[in-house]
């Protein structure tokens, strides 16, 4: 039976069978089907085709990813469609097709990747057949797509963060095109979703709620490559972890730029907190993260949410960047040092449990002495649960990087181990407070390095190795905690679960 995708629904086109496509009638204009409509034309003629003219039976694509759960997310999207239209997934980057999706929230995610990228032009001489592209973040600099084409005329393909569902279009113009194909977007108000996505965990999963950010923190390059806040429909957030659910998934990741401005864009609007009680109403699902919250927008309602809804994990991301309120002003982050306690006390006393993660910038533009040991008090006062510190990272573009007073690298080096020794320390004694208690934990691989024992985590995100095999994986198990070691525990699995 041809089918004319044309004529098949939204909800319905997922459960195609590519082979049954007609790929002779014109391709459709709506979205997804004219994206089925592409991978089609690659999976029936196009790969197969490429594959022999390459003489192999099959063809290998490798998708490296630099950056956040949102890239990681994208990615996981870019192999399924990839999967779908006959590739085989590889480790090896001396692949016939290599995509790298790229971060630019530091510079130095850029150097990498063109230090990477020196490497696949000795693997393409070597196998000329080869597909190389470059999509995500850092393609939304126009300077660094102008050194790519001038630099880099080897690499094939080369998108943004908005158009990222086109990508077996693309791919189809890269193999019936010699030129090199660029189409990157400055923004756009469209959600397209409904695609092949191959997870690397089967029981869990990401799911964006949201994309773009309206926050312009003044150190931040993100609204600038990843656009404007757009809200996908709640009721078709639900319908997506009810499929996941059905599939196997107990595990949900909630994702946003700041998940906590969720729904403002919405014809009929809805908040973070609302959308997370009807996530939790869904039977079979077992757990429910998310991240990230920005401390302004996170409202008392959803403290209440996250006290009332049973599956939400006790685990909150919750990033401070500076504990001097002096410096947030300059970070534009729109709130005190002072509000930010008060927020964490507020969460603690509804949700005592609570793990709390954070990110921490150190050496901001004027940032003194003073301002600094405002952030070691803060780290003092809230004793997180671990944090990510960084070291400021100039990023041309955003007014932080026009800004005087830029410090000393010595200086920022100091500051930042200091920070760094602090946050280790109280790290080490708040996860320890678990030890000889039973604790929930979903596993979730066979140790990397005992096989003997299975890696899983906790509510609260904390990893624990124990003993067991590999058809525990994907499955809660109680565990007994016998020993901290430091970030991580060591434990015995509880008989009877």
């Amino acid at each position: 039976m041809e089918i004319d995708l044309r004529t098949i629904p939204d909800a319905e086109v997922s459960g195609i069978d590519l082979m049954d496509v007609d790929i002779t009638l014109p391709a459709p204009e709506a979205e997804p089907q004219r994206q089925y409509y592409f991978m089609a034309l690659l999976k029936q003629q196009l790969v197969p085709e490429r594959a022999k003219k390459n003489g192999k039976e099959f063809l290998t694509a490798c998708i490296t990813t630099f950056g956040c759960q949102m890239n990681a997310r994208d990615s996981e999207k870019l192999e399924g469609i990839l999967e779908t239209v006959g590739y085989h997934i590889v480790e090896t980057e001396d692949a016939d097709f290599v995509v790298y999706n790229t971060c630019t929230v530091r510079e130095n995610a850029n150097l990498r990747v063109y230090g990477r990228l020196g490497q696949l032009g000795k693997y393409k001489k070597k196998n000329p057949g080869m597909i190389i592209s470059l999509c995500g973040c850092m393609m939304q600099e126009p300077l660094v797509v102008e050194k790519l084409k001038k630099s880099y005329h080897f690499v094939n393909l080369i998108f943004g963060t908005h158009n990222i569902y086109r990508f077996a279009e693309y791919l189809v113009r890269c193999m019936t095109d010699d030129r090199m194909v660029i189409d990157i977007w400055k923004d756009t108000d469209k959600i397209v979703e409904n695609l092949p996505v191959d997870r690397k965990y089967p029981f869990k999963s990401g799911v964006n709620i949201m994309f773009g950010c309206n926050n312009f923190c003044s150190y931040c390059i993100v609204p600038y490559v990843r656009g404007r806040e757009r809200s996908r429909k709640p009721e078709e957030i639900v319908a997506e972890i009810k499929r996941l659910v059905a599939d196997g998934v107990v595990e949900i990741m909630l994702l946003g730029q700041n998940v906590n401005s969720y729904g403002k864009n919405l014809e009929e609007p809805m908040t973070f907190a609302q959308l997370l009680r009807e996530v939790n109403k869904i039977e079979g699902l077992k757990r429910i993260r998310f991240m990230t919250s920005h401390p302004k927008d996170l409202s008392e309602e959803l403290i209440d949410a996250m006290r009332d809804c049973e599956k939400v994990c006790l685990h909150l991301h919750l990033p401070l960047q500076s504990g001097s309120s002096r410096i947030l002003k300059l970070m534009n982050r729109r709130y005190t040092k002072e509000q930010y306690l008060n927020l964490v006390d507020r969460i603690r006393a509804k949700v005592p449990d609570v793990s709390l993660t954070t990110d921490i910038i150190v050496g901001f533009p004027g940032e003194t002495e003073e301002d600094f040991l405002e952030t070691m008090d803060v780290v003092r006062k809230v004793r997180y649960d671990s944090a990510f510190t960084f070291q400021y990272s100039r990023r041309t573009g955003t007014p932080a990087a026009a800004m005087e007073d830029q410090i000393p690298v010595d200086v920022v080096k100091d500051r930042f181990d200091r920070l760094l020794a602090e946050v280790q320390e109280i790290s080490r004694e708040v996860t320890a407070r678990h030890t000889h208690t039973v604790q929930e934990v979903l596993v979730e691989s066979i140790n990397e390095q005992d096989p003997s024992l299975v890696t899983g985590r906790m509510s609260n995100n904390t990893l624990v190795h124990f003993k067991g095999d590999a058809s525990l994986i994907g499955t809660l198990q109680n565990v007994y905690l016998d020993e901290c070691r430091g970030f991580y525990y060591m434990g015995t699995l509880v008989e009877n679960n």
